[in-house]
């Protein structure tokens, strides 16, 4: 959206990120990521920690779920999101003592967050949409339809040339004016 203040920071988890759902059964995780820059001192002749810039930041739906099993604390991040100021009153403590201030936060609302390989290493697992299932089941039925096709023509996958092994994404020659399924196709080479 237009407006909005979008922003990177490379931090530090100060904790665990706290997962929580909402009435609405909405998960939603919140944590802090500390950010500290490093400053050059010229009278030491050195670099020393600046000021820490501690930043609230949260993340939702399945979206929270995947950050809460991935990410612990001390783990180096890097976020980008949208700046958000949230405004509200303190509350009376349990005396009546205080009260009706009002402040105000800036908080991190994350588009995209994942752990900085700069110190660390890390491994990717893939989560499988119920939506990207269901294409995934269709994908292999569009797959068994060529391979039953190959097998009831054995002869004609022996005439092919041989491609090196060594190039997976080389054209394979069709053979009398078909492609690699037996189908009527295009004769030249891929377009891209």
């Amino acid at each position: 959206m237009s407006g909005e203040t979008v922003i990177t920071i490379v931090g530090n988890l100060t904790s665990d990120p706290e997962m929580r759902y909402t009435q609405n059964g909405l998960a939603v995780v919140n944590m802090t990521i500390a950010s500290t820059a490093r400053v050059f001192d010229r009278a030491a002749n050195e670099w020393k920690d600046g000021d820490a810039l501690f930043l609230r930041a949260s993340v939702w739906r399945e979206f929270a779920e995947h950050v809460a099993g991935s990410l612990t604390k001390g783990t180096r991040v890097i976020a980008s999101g949208r700046l958000r100021q949230r405004s509200y009153e303190t509350k009376a403590d349990s005396q009546g003592n205080g009260g009706g201030e009002k402040r105000t936060s800036m908080e991190l609302e994350i588009d995209e967050i994942g752990p900085s390989l700069r110190y660390a290493t890390a491994s990717l697992t893939r989560v499988q949409s119920n939506n990207q299932a269901q294409q995934g089941q269709q994908q292999q039925g569009q797959q068994q339809r060529p391979q039953q096709t190959q097998q009831q023509r054995p002869q004609q996958s022996q005439q092919r040339p041989q491609q090196g092994n060594d190039q997976p994404w080389a054209p394979i020659p069709p053979t009398g004016g078909s492609d690699v399924w037996g189908q009527n196709g295009y004769a030249d080479e891929t377009p891209f």
